[in-house]
């Protein structure tokens, strides 16, 4: 047998289907929502189209001039067919390119979009080749195969290492930093994702002609891979990562301890009283709330700190979380960007250390840019009084199931 046959044989059995791998319009939406403001007609890529379902979705609901790029021309028909019968034939061009050497200039696009499609060349890869294609200001979405059990089966490494080597969250999301990025979000995919493409798939594998050339190998492997989700499946998963190159303008970094006095300073200066410059100080004594390495500067152009931003250990119940206090910029830097740069440089830090849940008490027109929701969503709620919407939560890993009851601040904060 060909390795044509193959190739048609699995094609033949993927044509006509919705998805070419685990997700869902919730998702892409979800996606789009966690990528922030968007210019009025954004200029989007989508990579790995397929038949298109995500690239109608955000041409109809973003208002966006999509490019699609699949290198399986059959799919670019499926696609430039649902775009006419849409009406969306003069919003979306079809481009048939190979993903690792794209034909497009530095900058043309406001969003870079690649979801169930990095695999072909790698998470790294993308995050390294896209990187020059985004606009100032804007964004890369992919969703990637994970680990999602500490310690994976034999039979799921066995499988996964033949096919695609899997990272888990903390892993992707360190290459993410190292590459240049802060991650504006992570969404966990969930299993009515892979319902969505399985389904259909099997359905489509359980009517198909074995005999024909090359069709009894591809119904083989997708069997096998089909079975090993409904066996393994809570080991390994799909995450959506919303990422962003960092502002150049700052440099971000774990405080020295040459930093205290400067740090002091920032807090002293942005502050109207001394109490938040304390509260960093009797923090720095606890052994329980201190976390090395959660106490970040943002540096200005001359090496001076500009900016700050602590995570301690905090407790919603009995279940470790962090609280995000305080945060501070000098006032000769305030509204340029290192106040939010260095709070994207803590969270970041957060999530490769394996962490969860952030809660902060802000104020409600600022945080919401970071992820964070109100923690009454979550069923969090502190010990004193109030408005809901100003006791903030962020779930770091994207995950729903996120612990409940009430927060346990550490002693310094006098709560």
């Amino acid at each position: 047998m060909s390795d044509n046959a193959l190739h048609d044989a699995f094609f033949a059995l993927h044509h006509g289907l919705p998805r070419q791998g685990p997700g869902s319009d919730a998702t892409t939406r979800r996606l789009l929502s966690l990528a922030g403001p968007l210019p009025a007609c954004p200029r989007v890529l989508d990579l790995g189209c397929g038949p298109g379902r995500s690239a109608l979705l955000l041409a109809a609901e973003a208002g966006a001039q999509v490019t699609a790029v699949d290198l399986h021309e059959p799919f670019l028909d499926e696609l430039r067919q649902s775009a006419e019968a849409l009406g969306l034939g003069d919003t979306i061009r079809t481009v048939q390119a190979d993903m690792a050497e794209l034909p497009f200039p530095d900058g043309s696009f406001d969003l870079v979009w690649a979801e169930s499609s990095v695999y072909s060349i790698g998470f790294d890869t993308g995050l390294r080749e896209w990187r020059r294609l985004l606009a100032p200001g804007g964004s890369l979405v992919l969703t990637e195969c994970e680990w999602t059990a500490e310690d994976p089966s034999a039979q799921a490494r066995d499988f996964w290492d033949q096919h695609y080597a899997l990272r888990t969250n903390r892993e992707n999301t360190s290459a993410a930093v190292a590459a240049g990025y802060t991650v504006l979000g992570l969404h966990r995919q969930p299993e009515s994702d892979w319902d969505e493409y399985y389904r259909p798939l099997g359905e489509r594998a359980d009517a198909a002609d074995a005999a024909a050339p090359g069709m009894a190998q591809a119904l083989d492997a997708t069997r096998a891979e089909i079975a090993m989700r409904r066996e393994h499946g809570t080991e390994y998963g799909y995450s959506g990562y919303v990422l962003r190159p960092a502002d150049p303008r700052w440099r971000t970094r774990p405080e020295s301890a040459a930093d205290v006095p400067a740090v002091r300073a920032v807090n002293s200066a942005a502050f109207p009283t001394a109490e938040e410059a304390g509260l960093v100080d009797a923090l720095r004594l606890d052994g329980e709330a201190w976390l090395p390495g959660m106490s970040y500067v943002a540096e200005a152009p001359d090496g001076s700190v500009a900016a700050y931003a602590l995570l301690t250990r905090c407790r919603v119940g009995d279940t470790s979380a962090l609280a995000l206090a305080p945060v501070a910029t000098s006032p000769e830097h305030q509204r340029q960007g290192a106040g939010q740069a260095v709070v994207r440089a803590v969270l970041d830090a957060a999530r490769m250390r394996g962490e969860r849940l952030v809660l902060v008490l802000g104020h409600p027109g600022y945080y919401p840019k970071f992820g964070f929701e109100p923690a009454s969503r979550y069923g969090i709620r502190p010990t004193f009084e109030v408005p809901d919407e100003a006791m903030m939560a962020l779930v770091l890993d994207g995950c729903e199931d996120v612990p409940q009851g009430t927060i346990r601040y550490p002693a310094a904060f006098g709560i």
